[in-house]
C-alpha cells in the first residue's frame, strides 16, 4: 500500500494521459487480434514469457537463468516473424487511408445491392452453392488472378449461370468490384481461425471457411449460399452471420457496401484502421 500511495502522490495529468495512451494502444491490439489465430499465438506466447519470467526469477537455476537472458532477445525479432501477415494487413489498411471516398452513387448502388440479393435468393431456392466475394478498399487482385477473368457487368442472370452445378466456373469464387464481376472460379484463402468450429455452423464446409478467410485477410464481404441447405450467409471482418433472410441480407449490404462520401471522414478513417467497428456497427444496426 506504501508503494501504490507512493505512486499516486507523483501523479501528474501528463503521466494520466500517458498511462492512457499505452492503455488504447493495447486495446487496438487485442480487439484487431481478436478472433484471429494471432490471438492464438499471443495467448501461448504470453504464457510461455510468464512461465520463464517466474522460474527465471527463482535465483535457483542459474544455467537456466542463463539461457533465458540470452535467448530473449531473440524471441523478440522472432516477434515480427511470426506476426509479419497481421503487421502488414495493418499497414496496408493504414496505407489506404487515403481513399475514403467511393465513386458510386446512391441509386446505382441500389441496383448493386437489388442484383445480389436476387441472385442469392434465386441461388439459394435452387440449392445451388455460391461464394460471392465483394472488393472494397483492399485490393483482391491476387485471389482474382487464380481465377477466369471475365470483367463483365453484373447481373442476376450471369451470377445464376456462373454457379450453374458442373459448369466450368461454378467451383471457386466470384470476385466483384462496384458493379464490374473481374473474375470466376477465385481462389480464396481459408479461414485458419477454427471460429466455425466452436459456433452452430461448424458443420460448413470449404466455401463457409473460404468466405470467412477472405473477410480475415481484406475487408472485402462476403456472400455464401449452402449448397445443403440453401441458407445464405455472409462473412466480414472476420465473423460470419448466417441464416440470413431477405430483408436481413438486403439491410447489411446496403450499410457496408455503400458509397463512403456519405460518411463522417474520420468515422471512414478509423473504420478503414480498425474494421471490427463496423462490425459493431452491425451488430447494433441489426
Amino acid at each position: 500500500m506504501d508503494y501504490l500511495l507512493f505512486i499516486f502522490e507523483r501523479l501528474d495529468w501528463l503521466g494520466v494521459v500517458d498511462i492512457l495512451l499505452v492503455t488504447i494502444v493495447f486495446y487496438v491490439i487485442l480487439r484487431t487480434l481478436q478472433d484471429t489465430q494471432a490471438m492464438v499465438l499471443l495467448r501461448g506466447g504470453l504464457v510461455l514469457i510468464a512461465l520463464l519470467g517466474l522460474l527465471n526469477s527463482l535465483d535457483i537455476f542459474p544455467a537456466f537463468s542463463w539461457l533465458v537472458s540470452n535467448a530473449f532477445p531473440a524471441l523478440l525479432l522472432a516477434i515480427p516473424v511470426i506476426f509479419a501477415p497481421e503487421i502488414r494487413r495493418a499497414l496496408e489498411r493504414l496505407g489506404r487511408t487515403g481513399y475514403l471516398v467511393s465513386q458510386r452513387g446512391e441509386e446505382e448502388n441500389g441496383d448493386i445491392v437489388d442484383d445480389l440479393v436476387s441472385a442469392a435468393v434465386r441461388l439459394s431456392d435452387r440449392k445451388h452453392g455460391a461464394l460471392i466475394a465483394l472488393q472494397r478498399l483492399d485490393s483482391l487482385q491476387e485471389y482474382v488472378q487464380t481465377g477466369v477473368a471475365l470483367n463483365a457487368r453484373e447481373s442476376p442472370e450471369l451470377i445464376l449461370q456462373i454457379f450453374y452445378p458442373n459448369t466450368p466456373l461454378h467451383d471457386g469464387a466470384i470476385v466483384i468490384d462496384g458493379d464490374i464481376i473481374l473474375a470466376a472460379s477465385c481462389v480464396m484463402p481459408l479461414s485458419t481461425s477454427g471460429s466455425l468450429i466452436t459456433t452452430p455452423e461448424r458443420k460448413m464446409g470449404l466455401r463457409h471457411r473460404a468466405a470467412l478467410g477472405t473477410s480475415e485477410e481484406s475487408d472485402a464481404i462476403a456472400i455464401v449460399v449452402s449448397e445443403e441447405t440453401g441458407v445464405i450467409s455472409i462473412a466480414y471482418s472476420g465473423r460470419m452471420i448466417g441464416n440470413l433472410s431477405v430483408d436481413r441480407l438486403q439491410r447489411i449490404l446496403r450499410t457496408f457496401y455503400k458509397p463512403e462520401k456519405s460518411k463522417n471522414p474520420l468515422g471512414a478513417f478509423l473504420q478503414n484502421i480498425f474494421p471490427w467497428l463496423s462490425s459493431q456497427d452491425l451488430e447494433e444496426r441489426l
